[in-house]
């Protein structure tokens, strides 16, 4: 296989290589990649359960509100 000019030009040389990452340099990133991963996973089960709690007593209070706002219906008006 004959190379053009081009080709050969873009062809990697010794001092290339030396900045390439090793087996290990990669395996340590890939490392800090999925431990930063899990972390913002676990922020958003975080999020999701302070959510589902929020909804709950959301859901509390408007029922709570519900029953004394018809207990204050059946008072005369100006009785409260």
């Amino acid at each position: 296989m004959t190379l053009t000019p081009e080709q050969f030009n873009k062809m990697a040389t010794k001092e290339d290589l030396v900045n390439l990452a090793s087996k290990d340099e990669l395996q340590e990133m890939k490392n800090e990649i999925l431990s930063a991963i899990d972390g913002l996973a676990r922020n958003m089960n975080n999020v999701n359960s302070d959510r589902a709690a929020n909804m709950a007593a959301h859901d509390r209070f408007e029922g709570r509100i519900t029953v004394i706002e018809k207990k204050l219906e059946l008072k005369p008006a100006g009785s409260y």
